[in-house]
C-alpha cells in the first residue's frame, strides 16, 4: 500500500486573503515504511512575507525569490503522490485548503477528501484529552525531534512518517502483543522473501508412498 506523508509551509493562514505555499515536502512509504523517495522544493510565494512567518521558518524573502513558483513545480508534485495513494497530513484541513487553492489556481483539479488521512484526527481519537503537536508525539513515541529548531516541511513530514508507523500500531502493525506503549521503536521489522504456494494435490509417487507407510500401520484408526 502506497502513501504519501506530506506537510507545507506557508506565510500566513488564508490563501484566499493572499497567503501563499513557500515549501512542500513529501515523503512515500510503502506498507507503513519509508521507501527513501521524497519530494521536496521551496517556492517563491510572490509576495512579501510576514516577520513571524521568517522566525517561524528561518528563511528570507531573498532565498524564496530564488525558487520557483508554484505553477513550476505543481506537474512534479502531482506526478509523484500519483493518483491514488493516500495522502497524510497532520491537521490535514489546513496543508489541503492551501495545496487545492494553488492548484485550482494553475487548473488542476483538488485533491479528493478520500485521499487525506489527518494524523490529527486520529490521534485525538486514540489519546482523547492528551497534547496532539507533532512535537507531542515524537515525545510520547520517543521519536528524536532535535533537528527541529524551526519549522521545515520535508523535516516534519519524516517526523510525522515516524509518528504515523507508531499511530498505525508500530512496527507489529495490527498486534498488540509484546509491546508495551511506546517502545515499539525498538522492535525489528522483519521481512520474508516471497515463495510460490505449494500445490496441494499430491503426486502419483507420494499417493503410493502414503499408501504403503498407513499400510504398514498396525490398528491404524482411520482404517477401521
Amino acid at each position: 500500500m502506497r502513501e504519501i506523508v506530506f506537510d507545507t509551509e506557508t506565510t500566513g493562514f488564508d490563501p484566499t486573503s493572499g497567503d501563499r505555499l513557500v515549501e512542500i515536502g513529501c515523503v512515500e512509504l510503502v506498507n507503513l515504511i519509508p521507501t527513501g523517495r521524497v519530494f521536496h522544493c521551496y517556492i517563491n510565494p510572490e509576495r512579501d512575507m510576514p516577520a513571524e512567518a521568517f522566525a517561524v521558518h528561518g528563511l528570507s524573502q531573498e532565498f524564496l525569490k530564488q525558487h520557483p513558483v508554484f505553477a513550476e513545480v505543481v506537474a512534479d508534485f502531482i506526478d509523484f503522490i500519483g493518483t491514488d495513494a493516500k495522502l497524510v497530513a497532520h491537521n490535514a484541513e489546513f496543508d489541503v485548503k492551501f495545496l487545492n487553492y494553488e492548484m485550482k489556481t494553475c487548473g488542476f483539479p483538488a485533491l479528493s477528501p478520500d485521499r487525506i488521512v489527518d494524523t490529527l484526527a486520529i490521534t485525538r481519537r486514540k489519546f482523547p484529552g492528551a497534547p496532539a503537536t507533532l512535537d507531542a508525539l515524537c515525545k510520547r513515541f520517543n521519536i528524536d525531534n532535535a533537528a527541529r529548531t524551526k519549522h521545515g516541511a520535508l523535516l516534519d513530514s519524516e517526523l510525522l512518517a515516524e509518528v504515523y508507523l507508531e499511530l498505525m500500531g508500530g512496527r507489529q502493525v495490527g498486534l498488540s502483543l509484546g509491546v508495551e506503549q511506546g517502545t515499539s521503536r525498538n522492535a525489528t521489522a522483519v521481512v520474508r522473501e516471497f515463495r510460490a504456494p505449494r500445490p496441494h494435490a499430491t503426486t502419483e509417487d507420494e499417493q503410493k508412498a502414503h499408501d504403503a507407510f498407513v499400510a504398514g500401520l498396525k490398528n491404524a484408526v482411520w482404517l477401521q
